[in-house]
């Protein structure tokens, strides 16, 4: 999700809700500390050059039971994100408290909720380090009138 989508939705919402993959809700007294803008710059495991850049929030929550944070008030703090580090169309990235170091999430929408989802690892250089692509699988049935000749994709 970008600040943009993050913004259209916050406009038709009344309370914000977080949910965690495993389907644990944020406690509603949650604070965003940050938001901002990352650059990454790093080099793949094949030697190609790349830069990543993302809109950083971060999520916290103590023992202020009291503190809510509103839609207009979050719309405000991104909109004066976007003005601030030029952020309009980034992808946000979602920084929690794990149970033992910082959790990273991507961001979707379903159900008036903000749903954190698992972000993974990924070689960015499959073809560069012999890593070979996963074979399509096909059922026996699409098979019946093909010969099945070395290489032809049969098996």
């Amino acid at each position: 999700m970008t600040t943009k989508e993050l913004k259209n939705h916050l406009c038709n919402l009344n309370t914000i809700s977080f949910i965690l993959p495993n389907g644990e809700a944020i406690p509603n007294h949650f604070h965003v500390t940050e938001v901002g803008k990352t650059t990454k710059n790093f080099i793949d495991c094949g030697g190609t050059l790349r830069q990543e850049q993302k809109v950083n929030f971060q999520l916290w929550h103590a023992n202020d039971y009291d503190h809510r944070l509103h839609p207009e008030k979050l719309l405000q703090i991104v909109s004066l994100a976007e003005d601030t580090f030029n952020i309009e169309n980034l992808d946000i990235e979602i920084e929690f408290q794990g149970n033992q170091s910082i959790e990273k999430f991507n961001l979707e929408f379903k159900d008036n909720s903000f749903l954190l989802t698992s972000q993974l690892t990924n070689c960015l250089a499959l073809d560069q380090c012999g890593i070979p692509p996963k074979k399509e699988k096909k059922a026996l049935s699409s098979l019946q009138n093909q010969s099945c000749t070395p290489n032809s994709g049969c098996c």
